[in-house]
């Protein structure tokens, strides 16, 4: 029972929490700017397309929840081009100005100063307002996916980043195979100049088994080379490419994470959460000099000074053969984070923005790769709605709170920057309604509503095709295939 409670918790309530949120705070956008020009809004569905379900009206405004679990919308009065997709039947400007005069008429007398004004209505209102309407959504989605960044650096403070120095590199891994030594400096990577470690971690986490070149200063001496980054599922079927080369992090705390049962790490009393501070006397400055220190004393018994719940202790463990025919102590790190510096205003907005737009530029590589044929799309990590369900659960499952807020941050992002793509139906289409209306006006011509409907209709199959394609190819990376 509780197996089932924590799956449906992960899988069910995580992912519908995600997507509402960042779904909601999107039409919120396209709401509050409706609100701010004085357009009446009809109707604001925070769950579901189509006919009404339940709801309840406050002010002119009804909130609803809706029969078709697909997102959610704002229906603004007088905008009648998306009336299908919300259960009603499309009418023109002119029929909609019409019936709404005649049913007024027909509440009797003093019904007139019921009807509408012009001014509350979306379809009467100049271009650049209905504009501004259409990039409040995706607007509102870049706010909190750059506040969530934001907000987690003035709390906590900003990541140190390294500097591009090699401190380990793994035996037989690609960065070894590719002449990488411990102490080069990587001075170019993929065109990049002066790179910080996380613009090499992003370009080869982008380009796994791709061959990139880069440079490295050695003795003062600049040496071409060319590596490519071993491909590596890191998270919830997503694949990146690593290059099986560490920075030199400087002085990190080294953590215990899980202890094996039946080992000696367990017998000696190790817990997990347990702060590592030295072995035989040598203190530890981070996870991979403590299992060299391990692999140096494994010998004889071996004395640990550790630190848990903020009080040092010592305690004695000794190495030994285990079943799977190795010699250790039998325990593994906790993840290790790099160390955090506090933050100012200005230092935690700039790494919200750099983030982000670390992030974008993934994205738009990744894409440009699928177009020009260079990656097939399922392999590029493009996912639906299953994979936002399977990351949304394994993030916060892994990270807890950070694990939410950070995804929570990524799809807000995706959402916003997809919204703004120039499909009907999408806030990017109806911009692109918006201007090939204005062209026409040029000629005295306008779109009517029937087209609009169509466009609309049609920008509706392309979203449905592009969901299924999507959810097809997290269905293939979920089992593997």
């Amino acid at each position: 029972m509780e197996s089932i409670l924590s799956t449906a918790f992960y899988y069910v309530l995580i992912p519908l929490l995600v997507l509402g949120i960042a779904i909601n705070i999107h039409e919120f956008g396209h709401f509050i700017i409706a609100k701010m020009f004085g357009m009446r809004v009809e109707a604001f569905s925070f769950f579901g397309l189509g006919p009404r379900v339940w709801g309840f009206k406050v002010g002119h405004t009804d909130y609803r929840i809706s029969a078709i679990p697909l997102g959610a919308y704002v229906k603004l009065y007088g905008d009648e081009a998306t009336a299908p997709l919300e259960g009603g039947n499309e009418k023109d400007l002119e029929t909609f100005l019409d019936e709404r005069n005649i049913g007024a008429a027909e509440e009797g007398k003093g019904a007139a100063s019921h009807v509408v004004p012009d001014s509350e209505l979306y379809e009467l209102r100049p271009r650049w307002q209905k504009f501004l309407v259409m990039v409040g959504g995706p607007f509102m989605n870049l706010v909190l996916a750059v506040s969530i960044p934001f907000a987690g650096a003035m709390i906590y403070g900003t990541p140190a980043v390294p500097a591009p120095v090699i401190a380990s590199v793994k035996a037989d891994g690609v960065a070894e195979k590719a002449d990488i030594r411990v102490g080069d400096r990587i001075v170019l990577f993929n065109g990049i100049e002066n790179p910080t470690w996380q613009n090499i971690k992003v370009q080869a986490g982008i380009n796994p088994e791709r061959e990139l070149p880069l440079t490295v200063e050695r003795k003062g001496e600049r040496i071409p080379l060319v590596i490519t980054p071993r491909k590596e599922e890191i998270f919830a079927g997503q694949n990146a490419g690593v290059l099986d080369a560490e920075p030199d992090m400087g002085v990190m705390p080294v953590a215990v994470g899980a202890v094996q049962p039946g080992t000696p790490a367990e017998e000696a009393g190790l817990r997990t959460g347990d702060r590592l501070l030295s072995i035989n006397g040598e203190s530890i400055r981070d996870s991979k000099q403590a299992s060299e220190l391990v692999q140096k004393y494994k010998a004889a018994p071996m004395q640990i000074q550790i630190e848990r719940e903020g009080k040092p202790t010592t305690i004695t463990a000794a190495v030994r053969k285990l079943e799977d025919g190795t010699e250790r102590l039998g325990f593994g790190f906790a993840r290790a984070d790099l160390p955090l510096e506090p933050a100012t205003i200005s230092s935690a907005f700039t790494f919200a923005i750099g983030s982000n737009w670390e992030n974008l530029k993934a994205i738009g590589s990744i894409l440009g790769q699928v177009f020009s044929g260079n990656r097939s799309v399922k392999d590029s990590g493009i996912g639906g709605p299953i994979g936002i369900v399977r990351q949304s659960a394994e993030a916060t499952q892994l990270l807890g709170f950070e694990g939410f807020f950070l995804i929570l941050a990524g799809i807000s992002l995706s959402l916003g920057v997809f919204n703004l793509l120039p499909i009907p139906m999408l806030d990017g289409g109806q911009i692109m309604v918006l201007a090939i209306d204005k062209v026409l006006s040029w000629f005295g011509k306008t779109l009517s509503m029937a087209a609009k409907e169509r466009i609309q209709l049609t920008g509706l199959a392309i979203v449905l095709l592009l969901v299924v394609t999507v959810s097809f190819f997290d269905i293939s990376r979920f089992f593997g295939k």
